[in-house]
């Protein structure tokens, strides 16, 4: 079940003006491209599901082991996500919030396992803390968090749910980014892979479907420069005002020990795990669909130098064994290298690649970024990035363009050979508190799932997860937006959980109802659930 060689006669298989134009003109077509499909229109084997992360769910640290447990300080069991959001000197990400509330996932998990039955989902995409399971980072595993997740892992099986787990979703322990600091440190591919060692050992039997880290070229822009707008918080002058970091190497180093840590994870699971366990395994990124702001050959090029950026940058990787050529020209010497061995470990090291995908953005050939004096991720890229505005939209929402759904899944058809992929998160922006009728929502999903049954001519998709299951805390606005299907009242000290407009659609379109271009127009007149609780879906 190891991943096959994927056949691509070169890095750029097709013209760069070919590929670009033929998917901005398929973007001309209209948003709801099959207006009447049903979940049985799906090829078998195709699953659908939402997803969560650990500490944006609240897993309950303290209930999970504290002190008196482990015998290791809080702090400890904290984890970098966690001590950094919390710390005033970092008020303002997220909004000062935490996840100290969030969802309560920890005494909540068995009500929630219920909802996900009665909503229909088949698949539940979640992330297990590396500082919960170990606390230290490596050396003992703390049994609370073992008996947590056995038990999330149970109550799903038994509901016939398929559990997909991540390893690493932005929460590494403090105890590594304090001795080592984290991902910048080569250290971390040997205790990243002694805990994935740990997960593969106590959950493998029941857990087939894993990623390695979530987002890792997200986590090496957003953590390590622009800001430093996730954990670690790192970035440099001019690109903003961190305690510590340097925006012009930083992102690059931290990427390639990703890379690195997770082909040592993978080579560990296909040699020791997966000929008895029989599962797969792989890696997660994010991406946007790129459009020209013009037809002009600049900004033709500069879309494709932003897919090589930001896509490329690993899945070049993954596939080919090593970064975009206009990448290693631009950063010159801030860009690593792999060594032979290493290049040979890291490409074709998956069995799928998970995808993010949100929105679009327009790009416009910036060439003067080159010629400051320090550059960035942002500067070698050399472009100017803007959102793809709809005059229908509200400005706290997504643009609701899912034929760029179909172009991502045609680039990697195009360009990378085609490999297995699933979409890993797809969701629509909400400002939280707002009203249970999400129609933008609903529209968003109906949008959306439809262009992944029309790129189903010829992708590989193999599974399609909304982001998320619940209201979460949001990394980089806190509680002020929302992505859940349900809603969380954080006043109630139940944590009650209700259900939106875009659950009942969801449900009925995983139950098998046929939905057309008035399916949620009529959801929103038959069934407006502004008291319903989950019990009564």
């Amino acid at each position: 079940m190891r991943a096959r060689a994927i056949m691509v006669s070169h890095r750029h298989c097709c013209s760069l003006y070919l590929l670009l134009l033929l998917l901005n003109i398929a973007s001309t077509g209209t948003a709801f491209s099959s207006l009447n499909f049903s979940r049985d229109d799906f090829p078998p084997g195709f699953i659908f599901g939402a997803g969560t992360s650990a500490y944006q769910l609240k897993e309950q640290r303290s209930k999970m082991g504290g002190p008196l447990a482990s015998g290791i300080p809080l702090l400890m069991l904290i984890g970098a996500t966690e001590i950094y959001l919390s710390e005033p000197a970092h008020e303002g990400l997220a909004n000062g919030a935490t996840g100290d509330k969030a969802c309560d996932e920890y005494h909540k998990y068995k009500e929630d396992v219920q909802v996900m039955v009665e909503t229909g989902l088949e698949a539940y995409r979640f992330s297990f803390s590396w500082s919960r399971l170990i606390p230290n980072g490596r050396g003992p595993v703390n049994p609370k968090g073992l008996a947590y997740y056995n038990n999330l892992i149970k109550n799903l099986s038994v509901k016939g749910i398929q559990p997909h787990v991540t390893l690493f979703h932005n929460d590494l322990p403090q105890a590594l980014e304090d001795e080592y600091e984290g991902w910048i440190s080569r250290r971390i591919v040997k205790d990243f892979t002694y805990y994935a060692d740990v997960c593969f050992r106590e959950f493998g039997d029941r857990v087939l479907y894993w990623s390695t880290v979530n987002e890792g070229n997200a986590i090496a822009t957003l953590g390590y420069d622009y800001g430093g707008k996730i954990p670690p918080h790192r970035c440099s002058p001019p690109f903003g005002n961190c305690p510590k970091g340097n925006s012009s190497t930083e992102p690059y180093i931290a990427a390639h020990h990703i890379l690195l840590a997770h082909a040592s994870v993978v080579q560990l699971y296909w040699e020791k795990y997966q000929d008895t366990q029989q599962g797969f395994i792989g890696i997660n990124v994010f991406t946007y669909w790129f459009v020209p702001m013009t037809n002009e050959p600049e900004d033709i090029t500069a879309s494709q130098r932003a897919f090589d950026f930001i896509l490329g940058w690993f899945v070049d990787v993954l596939v080919f064994g090593d970064y975009p050529d206009v990448m290693k020209k631009r950063a010159g010497m801030r860009v690593p290298s792999f060594t032979e061995d290493e290049s040979k470990q890291v490409k074709n090291s998956f069995d799928f690649i998970g995808i993010n995908h949100y929105s679009t953005e327009y790009i416009k050939n910036s060439p003067k970024k080159l010629n400051m004096e320090h550059r960035n991720f942002d500067a070698d890229m050399a472009v100017d990035r803007m959102p793809v505005k709809q005059d229908d939209t509200p400005p706290d929402q997504f643009p609701i363009t899912p034929w760029d759904m179909q172009n991502v899944l045609e680039y990697f058809k195009q360009a990378y050979g085609n490999p297995p992929v699933y979409i890993h998160e797809n969701g629509q922006k909400t400002q939280r508190n707002t009203s249970l009728n999400d129609t933008g929502r609903v529209k968003y999903l109906q949008g959306y799932i439809g262009d992944v049954l029309n790129a189903k001519n010829g992708s590989n998709a193999r599974g399609y997860f909304t982001w998320s299951f619940l209201d979460l805390l949001e990394l980089l606005d806190g509680y002020e937006s929302s992505f859940g299907l349900y809603y969380i009242d954080l006043e109630d000290p139940d944590l009650k959980r209700y259900p939106k407009l875009s659950a009942h659609w969801y449900s009925a379109f995983l139950k098998g109802r046929n939905i057309s271009s008035d399916r949620a127009i009529e959801i929103k007149k038959g069934k407006t659930p502004t008291s319903t609780t989950v019990q009564s879906i």
